[in-house]
């Protein structure tokens, strides 16, 4: 198995969570990662414009932008506020030239025990903002969550739930639409290999790292730096790449307890150390 390239390490900024956006980008450049997803309450703390201007003059890719989704809602005001909300994180995307925008599709409507209606919801809401993406040039990659997160976050919960939608919506495999695969939450999916290559290089959009810790103290955040946990990431990693991903590896680690108390700079040294040793 071939090791892990350095030039496809992109940094996640919610990693970092103690630094601003312009913090980040200046901190991947310091460490030389060349690679930064940025998450939208970031973004719009420093400013479309100036993060355009900051990120190009350190010479970074956008891999992505966190998040669009969310659409289930109680009543046709939510859906068409979510739908809104998600036009004007494509523009965002555009603007950065992000690579895609992330997908967290949201959980049941507040007051709901209705899943299959929560999906359906997810895929009109897809369907509603797809042509927007289209003319914009932003590729939407959904994100499935693990199924502890279905009634909360994402009724999205594999790789082929989410290709099916994929299938659906954009038949023709145009790269408008397709997977981000967060390891985190698709690690101990039977289908996983099986899944990764029905996607291929068409579906492929992301590719999330960090791992899973035993015992985990948090199940939405408590993830582990690479190498802590027992996800088989050069697997995973063998398995993208050999479907055809040639993108960036991004570190995402929502992690209170730990790696958010830590200096970021710290963060990012280890993180480095970890993707050439672990990934």
């Amino acid at each position: 198995m071939k090791p892990a390239d350095p030039a496809r390490l992109s940094l996640n900024t919610i990693t970092t969570k103690k630094w601003t956006l312009a913090q980040a980008i200046e901190g991947c450049a310091r460490h030389g990662i060349r690679g930064i997803t940025v998450w939208r309450d970031r973004l719009q703390e420093m400013g479309v414009s100036a993060a355009v201007q900051s990120i190009k003059a350190h010479g970074l890719a956008v891999t992505g932008l966190c998040r669009g989704g969310m659409f289930p809602a109680p009543d046709a005001v939510g859906r068409k506020a979510a739908i809104d909300d998600n036009l004007r994180a494509i523009e965002e995307a555009q603007a950065l030239g992000a690579s895609c925008l992330i997908l967290v599709v949201g959980g049941l409507p507040a007051g709901s025990k209705d899943i299959a209606g929560a999906r359906e919801q997810v895929r009109d809401g897809i369907a509603a903002i797809l042509p927007h993406a289209k003319a914009a040039k932003v590729p939407l990659a959904i994100e499935p969550l693990h199924p502890m997160q279905a009634a909360d976050r994402a009724c999205i919960n594999t790789l082929g739930q989410a290709l099916d939608v994929c299938d659906l919506l954009d038949p023709g495999k145009t790269g408008a639409l397709g997977v981000a695969v967060d390891v985190y939450h698709v690690w101990w999916d039977p289908q996983l290999e099986a899944q990764i290559a029905r996607a291929g290089k068409a579906r492929l959009l992301a590719h999330h790292i960090c791992d899973w810790l035993v015992p985990t103290k948090d199940l939405a955040f408590d993830r582990g730096m690479m190498g802590d946990g027992i996800i088989d990431l050069p697997r995973i990693r063998a398995l993208v790449e050999g479907a055809g991903y040639a993108g960036y590896s991004e570190v995402e680690i929502f992690s209170e307890p730990d790696w958010w108390q830590r200096d970021p700079d710290q963060v990012l040294r280890i993180m480095k150390e970890r993707y050439a040793t672990c990934c």
